[in-house]
């Protein structure tokens, strides 16, 4: 299995030698009639006592944590609009909502990703701290900029189904090349992150997030390597569901995606951010 850009997709189970019984071989995002090559049917051990993850269990399972995180982010919002509009300023909750949910989405991410935990209720609980955390960002940035939210939603939300729609028809191929491509610039923007982070606190200087040109073309980087990580998320997950995995790892799946379309999210926010100034 090729590896991912998101950490959430590296060294994940794969299916059994047993057949699948009343539910027959699984099929993938872009699984080809008369099986892949190399992979043959999906399989999954008998005494794992769990069928077969498809793509109906992605879709499923994505769906609900996205919704949970539009729903307490739609929620947290309003309340960070009407607080700000009261106040004049940033509350004391509004701000400790905004970190409790960064931090907890932190902590259970790094959780998932290093025990690797295909678990319905981390990804969920997971999802609402997301949605806290984006929630309330939102809300500030739609008082300063009104309607940007709803922007970022929509422009996310076009590039996910774009890029879904991209690897479907094959344009682009998920190869080894082009993996390790987007795997690099992965590392690359994160470093670049981080040093941006510490010269900011240390210095005050933060060309990356400045609203700039330098930070305006950095986020147009961000939100193409973030698009173009969706390829090879789809890929993963095309390959779990190719070689049996079980179900209940399109929690696992559903969880990966959500942290590409976090990511994706907070920097279409900030480019519009960017372009409104």
């Amino acid at each position: 299995m090729r590896s991912s850009s998101n950490p959430a997709f590296r060294n994940l189970p794969k299916g059994g030698t047993q057949t699948h019984g009343q539910y027959g071989p699984p099929v993938g995002f872009n699984q080809p009639q008369g099986g892949v090559p190399g992979y043959g049917p999906g399989q999954v051990s008998a005494n794992e006592g769990d069928r077969p993850m498809t793509v109906d269990d992605v879709v499923v399972k994505t769906g609900i944590s996205l919704g949970v995180t539009l729903l307490v982010g739609i929620v947290t919002a309003i309340w960070a609009q009407n607080a700000l509009t009261d106040t004049g300023s940033l509350p004391g909750a509004l701000i400790g909502a905004m970190l409790g949910g960064l931090v907890v989405g932190l902590v259970i991410s790094l959780v998932i990703i290093f025990k690797q935990k295909a678990s319905a209720p981390l990804t969920l609980v997971y999802s609402a701290a997301e949605g806290l955390f984006l929630g309330a960002l939102s809300g500030v940035f739609e008082v300063i900029y009104p309607g940007i939210a709803l922007q970022a939603i929509i422009g996310t939300m076009g590039v996910f189904i774009g890029m879904l729609v991209v690897y479907k028809t094959g344009a682009v191929k998920v190869t080894p090349k082009l993996t390790k491509w987007i795997v690099g610039a992965v590392v690359g923007v994160a470093i670049l992150m981080l040093f941006n982070l510490i010269s900011a606190v240390a210095f005050g200087f933060n060309p990356l997030r400045d609203g700039g040109p330098i930070a305006i073309i950095f986020s147009i980087v961000c939100i193409g390597i973030a698009a173009f990580s969706f390829l090879l998320d789809f890929d993963q997950a095309d390959r779990m569901i190719r070689e049996g995995v079980p179900s209940k790892w399109a929690w696992y799946v559903a969880f990966g995606l959500m942290t590409t379309l976090v990511w994706l999210y907070l920097e279409i926010l900030r480019l519009l951010s960017y372009l409104r100034e």
